[in-house]
């Protein structure tokens, strides 16, 4: 059987891994007859957001690599849809697997059924309900059009049942659950915090890439604004379209902060260490909420909303938005808890038990059988 994965981003990526050891562990137990390949849409083409990923994570180079990135949403997707058509009629894949909702999730959905090929989504069921972020628009319709949706929690396999595709539905887990138990157990070393002088505890780890938030000038101003007053180390690995959209002069001045410590985009396990050793963690990515969450450590998104409910439980994050006045109530109250609040339960059943790759594996074969 030939699966194709399709991806093009950093969290995609780390997906795309836990796949590949998935189908390789299959492969030993049923005489390698599965044929997976990668296609890399190029969505994130910086070495540093891309190439790390593979050499790290112990990936294969991606079979066919299409370079697309850059240009407005509806420009990328296009592109990126006309490419990945090609490169399916190329290689005639039994069956495609798109991860979360990037553009090129969508791109790859659209093209994979006008072909009439299989598509299973990974990580399916996801909603903000907010329809302003491009996310959001890329979840709902790459849901609608799959074959076979894998769902990381009851609550997307919930919400899919209200949309009327709960036939299409599996519970498998999260597969980031399953990276994150694999590579964050063991403890590393962080060249980033050993050439900034930081040590555990004594930071904030910060990451900020949504469009709704540096496109914004008025929020973005205002996430700055915070960063500057907060009473605490800033480590900020510079996505970037944070970069882009500040400029030369805009980053000289935010790093003119003795406090802020700007640093180059890392790897993975680099990440891991990063999020690991952080007194807390500000964030606007869905995928850092919850690695905060399965690590332990405190979390601020600076969302109004979530598509990941289940870190909100037991208060290891908080929806704090751009407001500088709530980021840094919020911060200080982080820094003012007690020690022992960091052995409060959490609920990482809510996400499977680390095995979300074999069990997707399982549902997508079962699929394949049955159609």
């Amino acid at each position: 059987m030939k699966i194709l994965s399709v991806g093009g981003t950093r969290p995609q990526f780390v997906k795309m891994a836990v796949m590949v050891k998935a189908f390789r562990d299959y492969n030993l137990q049923h005489d390698g007859s599965i044929e997976h390949r990668l296609l890399h849409t190029g969505q994130h083409h910086d070495p540093l957001m891309s190439d790390i990923f593979f050499q790290e994570l112990g990936m294969p180079k991606p079979q066919m690599l299409l370079g697309i990135h850059g240009g407005t949403p509806g420009r990328q997707t296009a592109a990126m849809l006309a490419s990945v058509e090609a490169a399916l009629m190329t290689w005639t894949p039994d069956v495609v697997l798109v991860y979360g909702d990037t553009n090129s999730a969508l791109a790859a959905a659209l093209a994979t059924v006008k072909l009439h090929i299989p598509l299973v989504h990974q990580e399916a069921g996801l909603r903000s309900f907010n329809r302003r972020m491009q996310e959001e628009i890329n979840r709902i319709v790459s849901d609608h059009i799959s074959d076979l949706l894998l769902c990381p929690t009851r609550s997307a396999m919930m919400q899919l049942e209200t949309e009327g595709l709960g036939s299409r539905t599996v519970l498998v887990g999260d597969v980031m659950l399953d990276a994150v138990l694999q590579f964050a157990t063991e403890e590393r070393e962080s060249p980033s915090l050993r050439e900034l002088g930081l040590e555990g505890r004594n930071y904030a780890l910060v990451t900020l890439h949504r469009a709704e938030n540096t496109d914004d000038v008025k929020r973005l101003a205002n996430v700055l604004n915070a960063l500057e007053q907060l009473r605490l180390s800033v480590v900020l690995p510079m996505h970037p379209r944070l970069k882009h959209m500040l400029g030369e002069e805009g980053t000289r001045m935010l790093a003119s902060h003795s406090h802020i410590r700007l640093i180059e985009p890392v790897g993975y396990l680099e990440m891991l260490m990063l999020e690991k050793k952080a007194q807390m963690i500000l964030t606007d990515s869905g995928g850092v909420q919850k690695e905060a969450y399965f690590l332990g450590v405190p979390c601020l998104t600076m969302r109004n909303e979530t598509e990941w409910v289940e870190t909100l439980h037991g208060g290891w994050n908080e929806l704090v938005g751009t407001n500088p006045s709530a980021i840094l109530c919020a911060a200080n109250g982080i820094m003012n808890r007690d020690r022992s609040w960091r052995d409060e339960p959490r609920n990482l059943a809510a996400f499977g038990e680390g095995c979300a790759g074999e069990r997707s594996v399982k549902a997508i074969m079962e699929f394949m059988r049955a159609n």
